[in-house]
């Protein structure tokens, strides 16, 4: 499909719309909604992660590469 003509003209454009069955009014817009609700208040703890608290090694590793 290609655009082969813009119609700008408010008239034309409400009397193409009406012969196509289209609706001619734009839609009522509705009201933004609320956030969503929560039950209970949102627990911002930190997660334990074994990962994160991992010791630093008792040993000293040297990285250099000597070739």
């Amino acid at each position: 499909m290609r655009i082969i003509a813009f119609v700008t003209d408010t008239a034309s454009v409400t009397r193409i719309l009406a012969h196509i069955g289209e609706p001619t009014k734009a839609p009522v817009l509705s009201p933004a909604r609320d956030p969503p609700a929560w039950d209970e208040a949102f627990d911002q703890t930190p997660v334990f992660d074994p990962l994160a608290a991992a010791p630093e090694p008792t040993f000293e590793f040297d990285q250099t590469v000597t070739w």
